[in-house]
């Protein structure tokens, strides 16, 4: 906007002659309508009668809409031929900075920074904002480029580059800038809009532009934008340390200088909360961040402990359960920085330009688990109302975060101690095979599993080599697994083959599922491996309830998964399961395991059991290194369930080891078959047993011979113990009971119970065997 100017001419006597469109302009009359009246009458106050010297210097004239309008007059007269004034030229400029027009003054008191400028982008004319903004005067500027106007001219860049731009298309532009100001002492954010100044020809004369700060409203978006970016960055692991990391690097730099997160000592662990103090305050420092490099104003170091005093502003927030604002020049605040600089080792300041913090509780589901502190040192702007706001958002948020981890670690420990204290600890001795196992548990937000494995010593030298998967994670889980791995012992004892020991399995967990949904049955999901490894035979018989084929690695050198009928899970009944039978060279491994070792959403079931198979053919040495070899080679890298590994390499019974009569079922054969077994015993070196060995022979044989059907076979198995089996066609199993003191017998299988280590009976798919084992280590 150019400065405005009129001119007028005046006769002698004062009668306006002439009058410019720049007069017009001025005082809203037109020509007509001043042309031939007195000068006079267009003052606002009366002059002196015949003072031409009125029309001199600062007057004020009275606008055609009745409101005055100071004007800078200057008077020159017109000299007619005898040297008098025949008239007089006046010209007229409005005084700089003063406005009379509704437009004009509209321009200067406008709330938001408006300039003009012409097309080199000089100041051709600032409102009283602009001139606050850049801490001048209007007249200091008018004239001057705006990169000599500016003191980083770098920095303003953006803003000269848009002016040209306006200038050299014609075209507005909009946009939002932060940056300062010459005489902001900060950065401001901008809402500026530059268009075109045309002139009656249309082309551009200069560039216009209003800039509204919109500074309060660039930190309320970025405090909705903060909490919005919580929502997805704190939390995202189930871990105590880290959910408190991810809101220091929320808060720092953006929010804050400096940011802790300090926890109160019984979050960390597992004892129940107590009750705030109203003294002094424990806490451990657990995350901190800081934009200096160091983190100088630290005094407490990641994972101390520091006792805070009552007045300290983190006490105070703790015990009244709310945000708590200091301020620089504040008793409590300056003496908490005193103390702070008292305390740090010389060289380095702490707490240095501190002048505004908040100490907001971390609480979730009513309980308080500790304290964030967020500092400003070199950010300009003490916190305010609204960044109270923000932080309390911000750590309720948090604590709800930190409170679930905290709880998922709780009950990670706890499913995990139940997990060890029902897995095998160490695993029973006996002779039939050489076992090596891994449990690991899983490290996935969803928690442990209820993956188990077992080693179960059974009569006759065999093993029972058992793998389950309960489907889900926690305790729960756990706790069903400590069930079905009882039931599965429970079974064992009882020496069911094992199609037979699945099927009433699967019949408890349809009763426990029932149990569980108190009405309909509910699918527990359950997977169970059993196998059973005779070593005087070298059979392996095994079967399968949804669980994966274990892998068999021969003595050449070559492994493969063993074909297996895996039948329905446990719990869905009305199908049978099958066993398949299969006969193992001395040496073979046989690897069981769950299905976290190959199951994954980014792999191929098929695929890893490949590896798998490539992994056991590895010489590894022990078995021990062969579990470590496999989980190295088939183990996803982040594991997303349990694992649970059991590798058992087979041994053999030889013949030397084990004798065989087949018994008439006479009773007079009786005596003739004590006495090869007492023979037998001798040439085994174990006449220390013989005595015993006589009497279980005389019993089990007679009574096989008495209550049991042809044919009757003895067998005697010299292993870790002597093991004495008698074999019938019948399918009838004896009972212990006490015989009374009229009866003449039934104290026979009292007399071999209490002279065996153990003893018991299995059925066979002939029939029954009775079997008794005595310890050879001597008492």
């Amino acid at each position: 906007m150019e400065q405005a100017s009129a001119a007028a001419i005046t006769d002698a006597r004062g009668i306006v002659t002439g009058w410019s469109d720049g007069a017009r302009r001025l005082t809203g009359y037109p020509a007509d309508e001043v042309v031939g009246r007195p000068a006079r009458e267009l003052l606002a106050e009366e002059p002196p009668d015949g003072a031409v010297a009125a029309l001199t210097g600062t007057v004020a004239l009275r606008h055609r809409d009745g409101g005055p309008v100071p004007l800078d007059l200057r008077a020159s007269p017109v000299l007619g031929a005898d040297g008098t004034p025949d008239g007089y030229v006046i010209t007229a400029e409005q005084p700089r900075g003063l406005e009379t027009t509704l437009a004009g003054r509209a321009f200067q008191q406008a709330s938001m920074s408006m300039s003009v400028f012409d097309t080199q982008q000089h100041y051709l004319r600032l409102n009283d904002v602009a001139c606050r903004v850049m801490g001048v005067s209007e007249e200091v500027l008018l004239g001057r480029p705006f990169p000599e106007t500016v003191e980083d001219a770098e920095h303003s860049r953006g803003f000269l580059n848009n002016l040209r731009q306006v200038a050299e298309t014609g075209r507005p532009v909009r946009y939002e800038s932060f940056t300062g100001a010459p005489s902001l002492n900060r950065e401001h954010a901008w809402s500026i809009e530059m268009w075109p100044v045309r002139d009656a020809s249309g082309e551009v004369t200069g560039t216009a532009l209003a800039a509204f700060d919109s500074t309060e409203q660039y930190w309320a978006r970025q405090r909705l934008a903060m909490l919005n970016e919580a929502a997805t960055a704190i939390g995202t692991t189930l871990d105590v340390v880290r959910t408190a990391e991810e809101l220091v690097e929320l808060l720092v730099p953006r929010y804050a200088d400096f940011a802790s997160v300090d926890l109160l000592e019984w979050v960390l662990g597992a004892d129940e909360p107590p009750t705030v103090p109203d003294s002094e305050i424990v806490l451990r420092r657990v995350a901190h961040g800081s934009v200096t490099e160091g983190t100088p104003e630290a005094v407490v170091h990641l994972g101390e402990t520091d006792i805070y005093p009552a007045y300290s502003p983190p006490a105070r927030a703790l015990r009244q359960g709310r945000a708590i604002l200091s301020q620089a020049g504040e008793p409590d605040f300056m003496r908490w920085v005193d103390e702070g600089n008292a305390r740090e080792p010389a060289g380095r300041r702490y707490r240095q330009g501190v002048h505004s913090m908040i100490a907001v509780p971390l609480r979730a589901r009513g309980t308080t688990l500790g304290v964030a502190l967020a500092i400003r040192s070199t950010h300009p702007d003490d916190y305010g109302a609204d960044d109270v706001v923000l932080a309390e958002e911000l750590a309720s948020r948090a604590a709800v975060c930190i409170d679930n981890a905290r709880r998922f670690a709780r009950e990670r420990t706890t499913a995990l101690a139940l997990q060890h204290s029902l897995l095998p600890r160490g695993l029973p001795g006996q002779a039939a095979v050489e076992v090596a196992h891994r449990y690991l548990p899983s490290g996935s937000l969803a928690g442990i599993g209820g993956d188990w494995f077992d080693v179960i010593p059974l009569s006759g030298s065999r093993v029972a080599l058992v793998v389950g998967d309960v489907v889900g994670h926690g305790i729960p889980s756990s706790a069903t697994m400590g069930r079905l791995c009882t039931a599965v012992r429970t079974l064992a004892d009882v020496d069911l083959p094992p199609d037979e020991l699945l099927t009433h399995l699967d019949d408890l967990v349809t009763h426990l599922a029932a149990d569980d949904s108190g009405d309909e049955v509910a699918e527990l999901g359950a997977t169970c491996l059993y196998a059973v490894y005779d070593p005087v035979s070298r059979h392996l018989n095994l079967a399968a309830a949804g669980h994966p084929p274990p892998a068999l690695l021969l003595p050449d050198g070559t492994a493969q998964l063993i074909p297996l009928a895996a039948g329905p899970p446990l719990g869905v009944g009305g199908l049978p399961f099958e066993a398949t039978d299969m006969k193992l060279p001395e040496g073979a491994v046989v690897a069981l395991y769950t299905d976290g070792l190959i199951e994954d959403r980014d792999r191929d079931i098929d695929h890893a059991t490949d590896e798998l198979c490539r992994a056991l053919t590895a010489r590894a040495g022990t078995l021990d290194a062969l579990c470590d070899t496999v989980l190295k080679a088939v183990l996803p890298e982040e594991p997303s369930d349990d694992v649970a590994l059991l590798l058992a390499r087979t041994r053999a019974l030889g013949a030397d080891r084990v004798a065989t009569w087949d018994v008439e079922p006479d009773p007079a054969h009786v005596a003739a078959t004590r006495q090869a077994a007492t023979e037998q015993l001798t040439a085994w070196g174990l006449d220390e047993t013989a005595f015993v060995t006589e009497l279980v022979v005389s019993e089990l044989v007679t009574n096989a011979i008495r209550y049991g059907e042809p044919p009757i076979q003895l067998r005697l198995i010299r292993d870790r113990t002597l093991i004495c089996e008698v074999s019938d066609g019948s399918s009838t199993s004896p009972h212990l009971r006490r015989a009374h003191a009229f009866d003449e017998g039934g104290r026979g299988l009292l007399l071999v119970a209490q002279l065996t280590q153990r003893w018991g009976s299995r059925q066979t798919g002939n029939g029954k065997t009775i079997w008794a084992e005595q310890s050879l280590t001597p008492f």
